[in-house]
Parts: C-alpha cells; structure tokens; sequence
C-alpha cells in the first residue's frame, strides 16, 4: 500500500541548534500565553522568579545557620544565634508554597487557554487554504504533525515556568558555590554535562522517528478505524475483509514496535554511558571539597554549605537541561505549527479584488486549460472555450473522466486555470474577490457532505452566516421536494443525523440527496452547480426533482446540471459535450440530437437500455 512509505524526515535539533532556535520559539509560546491570558502569564513568570530568587535567600539562611552552630560557645547561645536565619528559612518555605500554590493555579488556568488558541489559529488557517492545499500530500503531511504543535504550545507553558525556575536556582546555588570556592562551579557543569548529552541524544532520535513514521502510524491508525466504520461494516462481513484488514493492521502495528524497541535500546545505551560518567565527574567533585577540607582551605560549616549547594546546583543544572531538552522537543512541534501558519497564509485563497458585476449576463471560459498536479500527463481541461448564459438551466453532459466536475469546480472559484481565463461579462475571475464569488454559488456535489449534525443544521448550514428562520427553511425543503423526508424523521427537522450517536438517525440516499439539494436552496447562491442530483432517485422522484430545478431556473436562478441521464438532459437550455478534456459539442438538445454528434450516440446507447426486449428464461 503506497500512502504508507517512510521519507521525508525532518530534523532540526542539535545543542547549536537549540540554544540558537529557543528563545524565539520560547517567545512564541509566551505570546500564545500572553494572547490567550495576559494575567494568568503575569502569574506564572512571576511566581517562578520569585521561587528562583527564595531559593538563593534559603541557601544563605542556610549557610548563615550552619557558621552559627558549628561556632564557639554554648549550644544555648548557638541556637539563638541561628534563630533569625533559622526564622527566615522558615518564612522562605512558606512564601516558596505560596508561591508554587500560585504558579499551579495560574498555570491550570494558562494551559488550556493556550491550547485553544492555538489549536483555533491551526483550525482558522487550514480552512482558509486553496483547495489544491488540502489536496496536496506535502501540505496534508505538515498538517498531520501540526496538529500537535497546539499541545505543545500548552506544554510549553509548563516547561518554560520550570526552566525560569531552574534557571534563577541555578544562578543562587553558582553563586554560593563561586563565592565559596571557584573550582566547585566548573565541576558542578561537569556532573551535569552527561544528562545533557543523553536527553538531547534520546530528543533528537524520537523527533526524527516521529517525522519518519508518522504516515505510517496515520494509516495503521486509518486500518484499525476501518474495521469499526459503519459505511465498512456490510462489506467487511459479507466479504470477509475482516481477516485482511487485521494481517496489515498487525503487520504495520509490529514495524511500529520494532521502531519503538530499537529507541529504547538506544535509550538504554546511552543512559549507561551518561551515568558511568556522571558518577566518575561526582567522585571527582567531592574528592575536591575533601582536599580543600583536608587542608584547611575551607571551614567545616563552609564545607556544609557547599555540599548543599552542590546537591541543590545539581538539581537545579539537572532539572535545567531536562527541561530545556522538553521545552525544545515541544517547541520542535510548536515549530511545526508555525510552519503550517506560514505556509497557510501563503496558500490562502486571496482575500479582496475586483467586484463582480451585480447582473451578469453570462460567464465565458476562454481557451481554460487545468491539470491535476501529479496526475495524469493529459489535463483534465484542455483549451475550452464556452459560455454559460445565466438564468438559464446549462447541462455538462460526457463520459467519466471528460472533466465535466473540474469545469464547475473551476466555475465556483475551488481551482484557478493554469492558462486561460474566466470571465464574468469583461470581469476575470483571477482578478474578482473569491469570497465574494463563492457567496453567489451554491453547490449540490455527488459527494457533498453528510453533516453529523440535526437536519436543522443541515439544512441551514447552506448559508451558515445567515439568520436561521423557519421561513426560509420550510421553502428550501418545499423547493427541493423534501417534504416527506422531514416528516418521517422521528422528531423532523430536530433528528440528529448521525446513526453512531444515541438517539441519532441514518437517511436513505435518495432522502440525503433531497437534503442536499433543500441545503443548496437554502443558500439562494446566484448559480446552483448540481452533480447528479438523481443519482440516489427512483424514476418518480427524479422526475420531481427536475421538475423542482426547472422551477428554480424559471425564478432566475442559474442552473449548472451534470448528469449521466441523458433523458433528464431534456430540460435544459443549452448542453455542452466534454470528451477528454476538450468541447466537442454545444446546443439545445434537440439540436445535438438532429447533429449525430457525441451526444446524439451517447443518447442512442442509453436509449437502448430501455428499448431492447428482457432475456426470456426458458424452463426445461
């Protein structure tokens, strides 16, 4: 199965790489803070820095405590001696709670903001895109490791308060230590150095596995959905898919393992070394303070202070580089996010342009040619050039693969011709405001959307922006003949069309092709593109609706028809032939069929369905 090869990997992420990628990354997260709560990021930095600077205070009260009771003197006089420091250790500790207390609520309150955020700015971006964006498998693949960039983003807000933390920590007990004796500073980053060797070790190797295999886990993933997928499940059963479906879900799920084995294997190797040589530098280290105590270069409480300094500077470097290495992991993501920002924009349908004329009198394709990027050499559209007179019912009629569907979408704005022009009256459609073109079209697709939500919603989601009225909803139902559809559903317009929820409705196909067509009518679009309307219809129903689209083009709605029916074809003012890509034929129907043409053989095949006699079975 092609869609799951593993290339393309993408990987940014070394110790130069970090230090130099982190702060604007880092901004990027307190940004999204800042833009999702100003109050509660005030809170969160604030607190961690007031911890960090507690933790300098606690470490002189401390030093200043241990000089006090290893001193001269009676222990009663030592003990109140120490009492002060001991008082301010003990206000530290408290304030430091207060603190923790504070940054804990401010950060659940962030967290979640952040993520929201974020995710809108991912969703808001993605939707805005070109059409060719969606279809594109190198967009489609950012867009699957984008998606976690709005978690990442929130876990960025945790890492970071960390990091602010371990950082001003750090600074208290370094600075404690270089007071107390330079050489200990340099051996307390060569206790930590290890950690930082492993961590970023381990980071680089799971972020490159992710972007390697993450096609890969999306389509075991789709593998796995497909065996409980409603629309599946007839199949699966009456063909034994089942079986099929379990081998390669199987299969792709042990390469994953094995991928998942061969990364802790690594992982387990270079924790080895990491340890063997963090132990050899903290051996090291305390043979140090052993010889400055040995020879009198250091006081015995002095030396106690540098021991605690050194366990709470290694923590602190410690918690510093693991949570550096998390917070560049993540921001590797948030990374991504932005790439997809950039890029989204890049690939925005333009916003803004030359106004469409009010009443149009026709739109004229002019020598349009347009091919699928990656498809097949011959393109879809080859240097057509025709006219569709508006208020008037115009069918595109040809084999498959005559580029009858490329045409409308090229007709409601969804593609841009690679040459050739569009025009509304003297107005090119490259130059015109897309948004404003798609609010004059409204479109019945052959797979148009089947919405999980009410047939309300369903309905009216034709024109989202618009004021929901039941005025305008019971017309669009009568236009499209749907009447009867509403009122078999079990609470009418207020069924939830979505059979996997409870309570929850499934349609017919010819019921939601009726929907479909009540949703286009909603939407009261200039121009109403219908791709095989009566696909899903039994003869009397697709006679009536017909009888409803004639009735729309005779309000002044302009009708685009695409159908295989030839016989509904009848109807219409004005047909034109595709074949190939390429006009071979345009007219009235009559017209085609006096010609001898394309259409008049198409006609004549279709005619003998119904005109030759049935096989007669003979008994013996």
């Amino acid at each position: 199965m092609g869609w799951n090869q593993h290339r393309d990997a993408f990987l940014e992420l070394d110790f130069r790489a970090m230090v130099a990628r982190l702060p604007s990354l880092l901004a990027l997260s307190l940004r999204l803070a800042r833009q999702a709560d100003p109050r509660a990021a005030r809170i969160v930095l604030g607190a961690e820095i007031a911890q960090g600077a507690a933790q300098a205070v606690s470490l002189l009260a401390v030093n200043t405590v241990l000089t006090r009771l290893i001193g001269t003197g009676p222990i009663e006089d030592r003990l109140r001696d120490a009492a002060p420091a001991l008082t301010v250790m003990a206000v530290v500790l408290l304030v430091g709670a207060l603190l923790r207390a504070a940054s804990t609520y401010a950060t659940g309150r962030l967290e979640p903001k952040v993520e929201r955020v974020a995710t809108e700015l991912y969703l808001e971006r993605a939707a805005a895109v070109e059409l060719s964006a969606i279809e594109d498998h190198a967009f489609h693949k950012l867009l699957d490791t984008a998606q976690y960039g709005a978690q990442s983003a929130r876990r960025m807000i945790m890492y970071g308060a960390r990091v602010v933390n371990a950082v001003i920590s750090l600074a208290a007990a370094a600075g404690v230590l270089t007071v107390l004796h330079p050489l200990l500073l340099p051996l307390l980053v060569t206790m930590t150095l290890p950690s930082a060797w492993s961590a970023l070790t381990n980071a680089r190797r799971r972020y490159e596995s992710f972007h390697t295999w993450v096609q890969h886990a999306r389509a075991g993933h789709l593998i796995g959905s497909l065996l409980t997928e409603p629309a599946a499940a007839p199949e699966i059963r009456v063909h034994g898919v089942g079986p099929f479906l379990l081998r390669h879900f199987r299969a792709m799920s042990e390469t994953a393992e094995a991928e998942q084995a061969r990364l802790a294997r690594l992982a387990a190797r270079t924790g080895l070394i990491a340890a063997a040589w963090t132990g050899l530098a903290t051996a090291a280290t305390y043979a140090t303070l052993g010889g400055l105590l040995l020879t009198g270069t250091m006081a015995l409480a002095v030396a106690g202070t540098a021991v605690i300094a050194i366990r709470s500077g290694s923590t602190s470097l410690n918690t510093l580089v693991l949570e550096i290495n998390e917070l560049h992991e993540e921001a590797l993501f948030v990374g991504d996010l932005q790439r997809l920002y950039v890029e989204a924009a890049e690939r925005a349908i333009p916003v803004g342009g030359v106004a469409l004329p009010d009443d149009p009198r026709e739109i004229r394709f002019e020598n349009v040619t347009f091919g699928y990027p990656g498809e097949s050499a011959r393109p879809a559209l080859d240097d057509v050039t025709l006219t569709l007179p508006l208020g008037r019912i115009i069918a595109l009629v040809g084999e498959n693969g005559s580029g009858k569907t490329t045409l409308v979408k090229l007709l409601a704005g969804l593609y841009r011709p690679d040459r050739g022009r569009i025009l509304w009256d003297d107005v090119d459609v490259a130059d015109a405001d897309r948004h404003r073109l798609a609010e004059r079209i409204a479109m019945v697709a052959q797979d148009f959307k089947r919405w999980p939500f009410t047939a309300r919603v369903n309905v009216a989601i034709g024109r989202s922006s618009a004021a929901l009225t039941e005025e305008r909803l019971a017309t669009s139902v009568a236009e499209a003949g749907a009447e009867d559809v509403v009122a078999d559903l079990p609470r009418g317009l207020d069924t939830l069309l979505a059979r996997h929820f409870s309570g929850g409705h499934e349609l017919s196909g010819g019921q939601w092709q009726r929907l479909g067509i009540a949703r286009a009518a909603y939407r009261r679009g200039r121009i109403l593109i219908v791709d095989e309307p009566t696909a899903a219809l039994d003869a009397r129903a697709e006679l009536e609706v017909f009888e409803k689209i004639r009735a729309l083009a005779d309000s002044g709605q302009t009708v685009v028809l695409i159908t295989h029916r030839l016989a509904s074809v009848r109807h219409a003012d004005l047909v034109h032939v595709l074949d190939q890509g390429r006009l071979v034929e345009s007219g009235t129907p009559d017209e085609l069929l006096a010609g001898g043409g394309v259409y008049a053989e198409l006609y004549a095949l279709q005619a003998e369905q119904f005109s030759a006699p049935a096989p007669t079975s003979q008994v013996g």
